[in-house]
């Protein structure tokens, strides 16, 4: 069967190059505007949900897999808050202000949509990190060199933005990247799909 990943992230057909050699890219374009009072959690799997079914219908015989992160700022006072990607240097520089010294939760919903059988496989993992103090200087130097504005928290933690975390805790680090491999090459194994 042929797999398909479906997303416009070079960072999630990075990932998945780790573990296949061989799938196709599609991009969903789907409405990720959030529901109503909708937990980030739960809206994390419904766009993977619904990233997975909008590719699928593009290509039958086919897996299909559709992942969303949302990274959430868990603040000192008990609020929370959902970081979207910035988009530009201003905002990133408001966001990586905002995230100084607090707890960053991201969670990555995956779906892998059998289109053949219809068999929908769902699953969730969560990483977290804690941000170091940042002084202004730190974070416009960080934004001049890795320009992190298409990554939820304004950071790659796979380039120098490592340096920005004080500590990360999680089961998989693919995860704050993503895309979750561990539990994706357990899915795709469960169809069929030999890995090594």
């Amino acid at each position: 069967m042929k797999i398909v990943l479906g997303s416009s992230s070079i960072y999630r057909a990075q990932l998945l190059a780790r573990i296949l050699t061989d799938f196709d890219i599609d991009s969903p374009s789907i409405d990720e505007t959030p529901l109503a009072d909708e937990p980030p959690e739960r809206l994390a799997i419904r766009l993977a949900r619904e990233k997975a079914q909008a590719v699928g219908d593009r290509h039958p015989q086919s897996l299909v897999i559709g992942s969303d992160q949302v990274a959430i700022l868990r603040e000192n006072g008990g609020h929370t808050h959902i970081l979207g990607k910035p988009g530009n240097l201003e905002a990133a520089t408001a966001q990586l202000a905002r995230c100084s010294g607090q707890r960053v939760e991201f969670a990555v919903a995956c779906c892998l949509l059998n289109t053949i059988s219809g068999k929908l496989i769902e699953f969730q993992e969560t990483y977290q990190v804690h941000y170091k103090t940042l002084s202004d200087d730190t974070i416009a130097r960080y934004l001049q060199r890795d320009k992190p504005y298409d990554c939820a928290g304004s950071i790659k933690t796979e380039g120098l933005g490592i340096v920005l975390l004080a500590s990360q805790s999680g089961s998989d680090p693919s995860t704050l990247i993503g895309l979750p491999l561990m539990a994706l090459s357990n899915a795709l194994e469960s169809q069929g799909v030999r890995i090594i």
